[in-house]
């Protein structure tokens, strides 16, 4: 085995409805189930939040969504509360094949973001993504989901500098796209030596 599908985020909250909705994005649903048989492994993230998350503006005196504040580990952009866990706006999207290899949830910290589903926004602490796919000898990734240039742009790059051969199935994929994001995602990610189709 030495391919895995890997679908980021495709959650209620992330789509039409959802309190941080990416335009489009329940339009990918159906081109990823159209993908998942052709890939020996397919796994999906889960960002999963407490109600409390840091990243949440509303936890934030004097601050508002899309704001930027500096964490100890960098720069947050703080969101509207989203994907908290147990709630219908974390669940996956209704259509979406969830019949995968595995489940990993992010974000479950307080106290830090995860846009990656590699490491933590610290860029330290891993989510055991790379030792899981590691163990199974994958060792090329097709990644599809929300969004395309934050989770999906993180993931990605992480992946390419961890070592594996990285593809961004873009018709697949949709961005939030908050002042030129996707330009910058794109640019980093071509960089990064990952193919764009």
């Amino acid at each position: 085995m030495t391919q895995a599908l890997i679908i980021i985020d495709v959650q209620n909250d992330f789509c039409p409805g959802g309190t941080l909705a990416v335009t489009g994005g329940h339009d990918i649903v159906g081109p990823i189930n159209a993908m998942i048989p052709d890939f020996e492994a397919v796994i999906l993230t889960q960002d999963w939040h407490p109600a409390d998350h840091s990243s949440f503006a509303s936890i934030h005196a004097d601050k508002k969504p899309y704001d930027l504040v500096q964490m100890p580990y960098g720069p947050q952009v703080l969101w509207p509360d989203h994907c908290v866990q147990g709630t219908k706006g974390a669940e996956f999207h209704a259509d979406l094949r969830t019949d995968g290899d595995l489940i990993l949830r992010k974000g479950f910290r307080k106290a830090i973001d995860s846009y990656s589903a590699f490491f933590e926004n610290d860029k330290a602490t891993p989510t055991g993504l790379e030792g899981y796919l590691r163990t199974r000898e994958i060792t090329r990734l097709t990644m599809v989901g929300l969004a395309t240039d934050f989770c999906v742009h993180y993931s990605a790059v992480d992946a390419a500098r961890l070592g594996f051969e990285v593809t961004v199935a873009t018709k697949a994929c949709r961005a939030i796209d908050l002042d030129g994001s996707l330009a910058a995602a794109e640019k980093a990610m071509s960089e990064a030596g990952i193919t764009l189709t």
